[in-house]
């Protein structure tokens, strides 16, 4: 069985360093203490006591202490069959390592059907952001006769996945509360027949199998999040000591407590990805990293890659994995000290490097710090350092990084290059909530992003390059079809976003169903790529004949390109399509949209005197629709259909 948490670095004395901090005075230094600490391996022990200090800090800070954290707030609900509130310390502690501070809720034992079904008002209360059921086979009365016939375990097993999708449906309509369902694992159960268990379809093995696999289509149907306990205890190797017997009979604890950190952690990191905090790009060294030895030295024919050794074999491997995550639209960067002519003849000349140079969004190789090229990376891209994944060989490299850098994730890598790829897979920094074509075309559209900007920097003329790009804009309805990469979108959009507002998916969903409310999606295209879905912008009625802009957000890959002025000419056809006359956008700054502080004001909206009681420096801004709208380069092809305008008329009576 691997080490537990093995992407993280050890602490050369965390238990000291847990003292020290708790007899740390201030509460904010205190917290901030708790934060690094958490980002230490660590187990059952030190993970409640870090949890400890982490909780009794955050409830002294006031709201102007907690701001400069950075930190998104989630409530989560536990609800299951067996105890579960021995998971929250792991839970809220890997949150902190992922950008979270998550509440959380433990139903009672065993009574996650009342709750659901019936109602529960501390629960009501609570408002979860996000619902987890936890099951296990005795619950689910996974015992069958031996020689039960398997289609009649089939008809069972559909019967158990039909009432659990009713409690999701529960979830949505009764709390707004995103479901998240854990798989089951069969360790209560010890096999009977030994490897012939999964053959014989009354057996406990079997049938939890098929559960399972019943409940990954389930739940990908209902879009409901996987906590795919199952299929990451088989992976990592730890099925057997996962579920201990004796804490079972003597506490109704599924999961052995040892095991706590690890669960907690996969709980956490999909409650992340569902908040749009996964890493967005994986930046790679070069040498001893992507192939072995030293180019400048050895030479490119030197270096050790591909066939002909398993060590070569096993760096080819890891420039797979790599190029799979490309694929899937995590973008590539290489972060190298290295002659940079040198390093990308590499990349073009050796027969057996699976890496392109196209692939690399953006290719830095010189003999400066790596820290400062990490911030260079960043900006080129239009990302935060805490979308950035840094993977070295070198130790001392790491280190300097972590301690230059906090925002970065630096993984602690293996000494085998061999296990490069499930230490990263392990620290599951690219985990996600929902997968879509637009997903596929991002690796590429950053690469496009790279060449538009060296364009831009030989133009002399920028009016006339983005004539010369021949940008194609589609405005459409947010709808089934694209509901989850809008929600995506919404979730990790943090630049160019005027007030930061998250959906969940569920949430989303109902803003659209809502009366009089307006959701609109936007894809562009132009002669170097397709960056499919870019931007979304909601309203909703606020007074007479007129709309608030609730959330306005576009994606990074676009920005310089002027087509926040199309998408408002197709807002402005929208809006007034369903009657309204005027529109209202605010903006509330946070530390990280100061780009579009003066977004309004450049497309022609005038500023509304504060009022009293307006809060966090919020802005707002007024537009007269009919009042000439600001020029652009972007042909537009208007794909949505609105309410009827006398129904929005009458919803913006009702809340005038």
């Amino acid at each position: 069985m691997e080490r537990q948490l093995d992407w993280l670095s050890e602490h050369p004395n965390l238990s000291v360093a847990i003292r020290q901090a708790r007899a740390e005075p201030d509460p904010v230094r205190q917290f901030a203490a708790a934060r690094q600490l958490a980002g230490f391996r660590r187990d059952f022990v030190a993970t409640e006591r870090i949890d400890r200090l982490s909780v009794a800090a955050w409830e002294q800070l006031d709201g102007a202490q907690r701001a400069p954290c950075g930190l998104a707030r989630k409530r989560l609900a536990l609800l299951g069959s067996h105890s579960l509130s021995h998971l929250a310390p792991g839970i809220r502690v890997a949150g902190l390592t992922r950008g979270l501070t998550i509440g959380i809720h433990v139903g009672l034992y065993n009574s996650y059907r009342q709750e659901l079904l019936a109602g529960d008002r501390a629960l009501a209360e609570f408002e979860p952001d996000f619902c987890l059921l936890a099951l296990d086979e005795m619950a689910l009365g996974l015992s069958f006769p031996i020689d039960m016939a398997a289609a009649e375990i089939e008809t069972e097993i559909d019967r158990s996945v039909a009432d659990i999708r009713q409690l999701w449906r529960r979830m949505r309509e009764r709390y707004s509360g995103q479901p998240i369902q854990q798989t089951l694992v069969a360790g209560a159960t010890p096999p009977i027949f030994g490897n012939y268990d999964g053959l014989v379809p009354g057996t406990t093995v079997a049938a939890v199998d098929l559960l399972n696999a019943r409940l990954r289509l389930a739940a990908r149907n209902d879009k409901v999040l996987l906590v795919d306990l199952a299929w990451e205890a088989a992976r990592r190797g730890f099925i057997p000591d996962l579920v201990n017997p004796k804490r079972w009979h003597q506490a109704k604890q599924l999961i052995d407590p040892t095991f706590a950190p690890v669960c907690g952690d996969l709980i956490a990191r999909v409650v992340a990805a569902a908040s749009g905090l996964s890493r967005k790009c994986l930046v790679l060294d070069l040498d001893n990293t992507l192939w072995g030895g030293v180019v400048g030295d050895d030479g490119v024919a030197g270096i050790r890659l591909g066939h002909g050794s398993a060590e070569g074999e096993a760096y080819a491997a890891f420039q797979r994995y790599a190029a799979q995550l490309a694929q899937r639209g995590v973008i590539l960067a290489v972060c190298s000290k290295n002659d940079p002519e040198v390093a990308q003849h590499t990349f073009t000349s050796h027969p057996e490097m699976v890496l392109k140079r196209d692939d690399i969004a953006v290719f830095v190789a010189n003999w400066d710090d790596k820290a400062g090229n990490l911030r260079k990376i960043a900006r080129t891209l239009d990302v935060g350092l805490d979308s950035l994944v840094f993977v070295d060989d070198n130790p001392a490299e790491r280190e300097i990084v972590r301690s230059e850098l906090p925002e970065v994730a630096v993984p602690e890598l293996p000494d085998d290059v061999a296990f490069y790829p499930r230490c990263l897979a392990n620290a599951g920094y690219f985990e996600t909530a929902c997968f879509t074509a637009d997903d596929v075309v991002r690796g590429r559209s950053y690469a496009a992003r790279g060449r538009r900007l060296a364009e831009i920097e030989n133009s002399t003329d920028l009016d006339g390059y983005l004539r010369g790009l021949q940008m194609e804009m589609k405005a459409e309805a947010v709808g089934p079809t694209n509901i989850s990469r809008v929600t995506q979108l919404v979730n990790k959009t943090n630049q160019f976003n005027l007030t930061t507002r998250r959906f969940s998916e569920v949430q989303l969903e109902h803003f659209v169903a809502t009366r009089g409310n307006l959701a609109l999606a936007f894809r562009l295209r132009d002669r170097l790529d397709d960056a499919g879905l870019i931007s979304v912008i909601l309203a909703s009625p606020s007074g007479a004949d007129t709309m608030r802009i609730v959330s306005w957000l576009m994606s990074c890959r676009v920005l310089g390109r002027c087509v926040e002025a199309a998408a408002l000419q197709a807002l402005v056809r929208a809006a007034s399509d369903m009657g309204a006359s005027a529109l209202i956008g605010d903006y509330v700054p946070t530390p990280r949209n100061g780009i579009v502080a003066l977004h309004y004001q450049t497309l022609g909206f005038s500023l509304i005197p504060s009022r009293d009681g307006d809060a966090d420096g919020m802005t707002s801004w007024w537009f007269d629709i009919g009042a000439p709208l600001p020029r652009h380069h972007v042909e537009l092809d208007y794909c949505f259909v609105v309410p009827p305008r006398q129904a929005h008329i009458e919803t913006l009576k009702e809340t005038a």
